[in-house]
């Protein structure tokens, strides 16, 4: 019995010791930053996460990662006052996000990749507005933070306004597809 015990206690120590570790998001410190460009400018602003968690495996290497955003805190910072609440509310409306029918949106690690140190090439699934789409990029794993950056085509997510691939004769009122997302993520 002794030995069974014994036998026990060391699969479980071992299990423990070769487990996965998954560290959660600190939202508090946690950053999402986007940038839209158009022909006469450009705007900017972040938005909140919800939750999130990535997952290394007992060397410490990247292994998954999930994240769901908050797309109802979508905040314009590089205006102020009235034409800061008129992006805002665009933004949230039906002609972009429609955040509420679609209050979230998720990022969920599908492939990683080690590069040189701590920096992995990481194929996602980004779903906005109930579409998901695959998106590849670099993150930086520096201890208990995450750092990187991505673009995604809007139009792919049902975002058509302003696009030159779906309207004709814009002008200057001709908004990008593409949006870059940059991303500061601290862990607990």
């Amino acid at each position: 019995m002794k030995k069974l015990l014994m036998i026990v206690a060391s699969l479980l120590l071992t299990n423990l010791v070769f487990a996965d570790t998954t560290l959660n998001l600190d939202k508090s410190k946690s950053k999402l930053m986007w940038l839209g460009k158009k022909v006469t400018g450009k705007h900017n602003g972040d938005i909140k996460f919800k939750s999130g968690s990535i997952t290394l495996s007992k060397e410490g290497i990247l292994k998954d990662a999930n994240f769901t955003v908050d797309m109802t805190t979508i905040n314009t910072t590089d205006l102020s006052g009235e034409w800061k609440d008129k992006l805002d509310g665009h933004l949230k409306n039906e002609d972009f996000f429609n955040v509420s029918k679609h209050p979230t949106s998720t990022l969920k690690f599908k492939k990683v990749n080690s590069k040189a140190g701590k920096v992995y090439n990481v194929t996602a699934d980004l779903t906005i507005k109930e579409k998901t789409k695959p998106v590849t990029f670099d993150v930086k794993l520096d201890g208990k933070k995450a750092t990187g950056s991505f673009t995604f085509d809007r139009t792919v997510y049902d975002i058509k306004y302003g696009s030159g691939k779906f309207f004709e004769g814009l002008g200057d009122k001709m908004i990008n597809d593409e949006v870059k997302v940059d991303f500061d993520i601290a862990l607990k």
